[in-house]
């Protein structure tokens, strides 16, 4: 991110392909006030866009009303999306002008109010301040906070998204997967057999709950646990065997995956309960710096439900399944 530089306004040429695009879209219009308003409304936000681009925040036009022939036919609207952060409105405004129009239709679901000071020549434009709200149809300019308000607001912003997104690192399938149906030979999509998932010998030599009968069921899955662009793969394995009624034993294990020696170090493995809609860890494995596998083994009655959570730094996987 570019430095923040004491900024009340800036002045600066309006991209060449920006204003192709506002003569473009005003050309398309059946009357002539709504083309000089798609007109003015194009260059504020090909004006923006660049500056904020040479400052370092990532920008997405083509994701924005503005640019879209159909939202400007429809709708006075001249918005920025960034990404991650939400839409910025880019009002013109011409330069003997004292307030700054704001229709209705664009109060709501902005993330600031930029004013664009547009030249006459249409070549050059000033962008002029902003505010982060707006309640009225007519904002004042001598209401507008300084230019370098705005970067800093929009460093926070990104910053704060950046937290949410890394807390929100979890992945909660909502398949439920019903082991009921696992007697049956029905399995959710991702479940395979073990012996498909590990080499022979490690297939037998490493699974370690058997039943004599014949009874016990099992399957296993691939959970990436990587970050982005990366892939750090594992398998979670389950299996049951009922030997009671109403009481099924159960064991998870969690093994590297064909070609690994040893997990990743500080991998968790929880079971989870479910106590009305919250959940919590009943009890829980982790791996040091040379384990094979892991395993947690325990009962559960028929009709419960319980989870797996798997946790790898800030990323997790949670798999839920109904006895």
């Amino acid at each position: 991110m570019a430095k923040i530089a004491d900024t009340l306004t800036f002045t600066g040429p309006i991209p060449l392909d920006g204003r192709h695009r506002a003569e473009e879209l005003c050309r398309r219009q059946a009357t002539q006030k709504k083309a000089e308003q798609v007109h003015l409304n194009t260059l504020s936000v090909s004006f923006v866009n660049s500056y904020l681009q040479y400052m370092g925040f990532e920008t997405d036009l083509d994701k924005s009303d503005s640019w879209n022939l159909v939202q400007q036919t429809l709708m006075d609207v001249a918005d920025l999306s960034l990404k991650n952060l939400g839409s910025l409105e880019c009002r013109p405004v011409f330069e003997d002008a004292q307030f700054i129009y704001v229709p209705p239709e664009v109060q709501s679901n902005r993330i600031g109010y930029v004013a664009v000071q547009i030249r006459k020549s249409f070549r050059e434009a000033t962008l002029l301040g902003f505010v982060r709200q707006v309640q009225t149809d007519l904002l004042a300019i001598n209401q507008l906070q300084p230019l370098d308000n705005l970067l800093e607001y929009l460093e926070e912003l990104t910053q704060v998204r950046q937290a949410e997104l890394a807390s929100q690192s979890l992945t909660d399938n909502k398949t439920l997967v019903k082991l009921k149906q696992w007697l049956e030979n029905i399995f959710e999509v991702g479940w395979q057999e073990i012996e498909t998932l590990f080499d022979y010998q490690r297939a037998n030599a490493d699974w370690s709950l058997r039943s004599a009968n014949g009874s016990f069921v099992s399957r296993g899955k691939l959970i990436d646990l990587g970050k982005t662009g990366t892939i750090q793969s594992v398998i979670l394995v389950v299996g049951f065997i009922q030997e009671k009624e109403q009481e099924i034993d159960f064991i998870v294990e969690v093994h590297p995956i064909w070609g690994e020696i040893y997990l990743p170090p500080n991998l968790q493995l929880m079971v989870l309960d479910f106590e009305g809609a919250e959940r919590e860890s009943i009890m829980e494995a982790q791996t040091r710096s040379t384990n094979k596998n892991i395993q947690l083994q325990f009962s559960g009655e028929v009709g419960e439900r319980f989870s797996i959570k798997l946790v790898l730094g800030n990323i997790s996987v949670i798999e839920s399944f109904l006895i």
